[in-house]
Formats: structure tokens, sequence, C-alpha cells
């Protein structure tokens, strides 16, 4: 029980920072617009900060000797979410279906993870180095197949800019500075600015999606509950009870971090970003981000009742 109500409260401190962002915007305490701003200021900035600092201060591959397989079964997990969601987004409304689809597949890989990490295990974990590598190219997953979802698909999407994102380059970076043991070389005051600006990681990123929540709420348009319904279901319950059969088929050949990472990706509520890359490509942002509202509602239950499920097996 006492596993239950950490990872119910590091997911609650996420929902209420996106709470208070909510709020922000709705009482117009800052402009709207300085939400645009923000977003590159986290993701090309205090996350690759938070990146560095963490791998080189907590990853040590001499203790961590699996620590490449990590990708490997980043693609591993990647392929099996790739089939649940064709054959998941079978059961959804035709003139929907690919906003549920799109919806199922990107998971918030990063930010969710990195607070439910912090909470069970405190904030120098050897998880949060872990998390980083096996996610070393999510970033350029999305950014070059989202568009893949949609019949309607607009030129120059491709953007080698955002695939080669500042993430990737400072993750391959700061393991190269580890594996060859560089890290004693780094100026203290810089591991210190970047130390600094990587703890504005998570509570910008969640202030910034309330924030959005406020401003995709005013045109919600029509709830859609039936879909809605289905989808938290699949995505929310029966995606990781799945991929909880899985790892527990596949527990001689895994170990205990990589499946606890596994099964945590897998529920996952969506990431922040479908509603804006939806739009982009002509979908239908309301429903996106009525799929996301809800699955982040539900995570604040589903999550920590799929964590307890798992250490029950591991």
């Amino acid at each position: 029980m006492d596993l239950f109500i950490t990872t119910f409260e590091s997911v609650a401190v996420l929902l209420g920072i996106g709470l208070i962002g909510f709020f922000i915007i709705k009482k117009k305490l800052i402009p709207i617009n300085i939400l645009e701003f923000l977003t590159p200021l986290v993701l090309d900035i205090a996350l690759p900060c938070l990146i560095f600092v963490n791998i080189i201060n907590n990853f040590n591959p001499v203790e961590i000797p699996y620590w490449w397989q990590l990708p490997l079964w980043w693609v591993f997990f990647t392929s099996v979410a790739l089939v649940l969601t064709f054959l998941f987004s079978l059961v959804s409304n035709k003139k929907t279906k690919r906003e549920f689809a799109v919806s199922l597949f990107y998971q918030n890989a990063i930010f969710f993870p990195l607070a439910i990490f912090a909470g069970l295990f405190g904030e120098q974990t050897i998880y949060i180095s872990l998390l980083f590598i096996f996610t070393i190219f999510y970033a350029a997953l999305f950014f070059s197949t989202y568009f893949l979802f949609f019949e309607k698909k607009q030129k120059n999407l491709f953007n080698w800019k955002k695939i080669i994102h500042p993430v990737v380059i400072v993750t391959f970076i700061a393991l190269i500075i580890r594996l060859t043991e560089l890290q004693n070389f780094i100026p203290n005051f810089l591991m210190r600015i970047f130390y600094l600006l990587g703890g504005m990681t998570i509570p910008l990123i969640m202030l910034i999606l309330g924030g959005n929540i406020y401003v995709d709420f005013k045109k919600k348009g029509e709830i859609q509950t039936i879909e809605i319904t289905k989808f938290v279901i699949i995505k929310n319950f029966l995606f990781p009870l799945i991929f909880l059969v899985i790892i527990i088929l596949l527990k001689p050949f895994l170990s205990y971090s990589i499946a606890l990472i596994i099964i945590l990706q897998s529920s996952l509520p969506p990431i922040t970003a479908v509603p804006l890359v939806t739009e982009r490509v002509g979908g239908d942002r309301t429903i996106v981000n009525q799929f996301i509202v809800v699955s982040f509602v539900f995570s604040l239950i589903s999550i920590p009742i799929i964590i307890l499920l798992f250490d029950v097996f591991f």
C-alpha cells in the first residue's frame, strides 16, 4: 500500500502543478502567448541540462553493465505498442480513428516517469538516468512519424532540427563523458548552472500543460463521451495490463529496472504535444485534447494500480 500511496502522490504533484498552470492562464496572470515561448525553454534548455547533470552525477556504466540494452528494449516496447495501437484503434469511431491512434501510440515518456521515479526512489536515483537512456530516440521517433497517422500530410514536416533534438545530443555527450571517465574535468560551477536550469523542467512543463489545456478547453467542442471512455479503458488499463503479461513471460530475460521502466511507459497518458501536431496535419485537436485531459485525470488511479500489480510479480 505504501507503493500505491507514493506513486499516487507523485502523479498528484504533476496534476496539481498542471492545475495551477490552468488557473494562471484562466485568471490572465500571464499572457497566453507566453506559453509558446516557454516551451522551447523547457525542451531545448532545461530538459537537456537535467539529463546531463543526472547522467554525469548518477550513472556509472560499471555498476549498470546492461545499460546498452535499454534502447533495444525501447525498440521492443515501441514495436509492441504499435501493434496494440493498430488493433485497438479498430474499435474507435471512424471519424476520429487517426486521432485515437496517435494518442494511443505516443505516451508521455519522460516527464511523468521523472516525477514518479523521484517520488519512489529520490531525486538522485539511477532510474532517472536509465529512463533517459531508454528514451534516447523517443523525440526523434515522435517528430519523424506523427504525420504518418494522418491522410492529410503537409510538406516540410520532416524537420531535422527537431529529430536531432538537444535531448538526443546531450544524452550521447553525457554517456561518452561517463564512459571515458572525463566527468571530473567538468568545472563545478558549470554543473551547478546545469543543475539549476534542469530543476525548472518538471514545474515549467506542467504549468505549460495546464495553460494549454485551458486554451483548448475554451474551444473544446462536443464532449465525445463514448470515445473518451473507450480511450481511457484502453490507454490507462488494457495497454499496461497486456505489457504486464508480456514482461512476466519475459521475466528470465529482464532486469528489474528495465521491467519497471517498460511497465511504467505502458501506463502513461499521451504526450502533451499530440494536440498541436494533430492540428498541424489537419486533425481534430479538440477530441485529442479530451483524450489527454481524461487520461491524465484517470492516471492518478491507474498508474498506482499498475505499479502495485507490477510489484506483486517483480
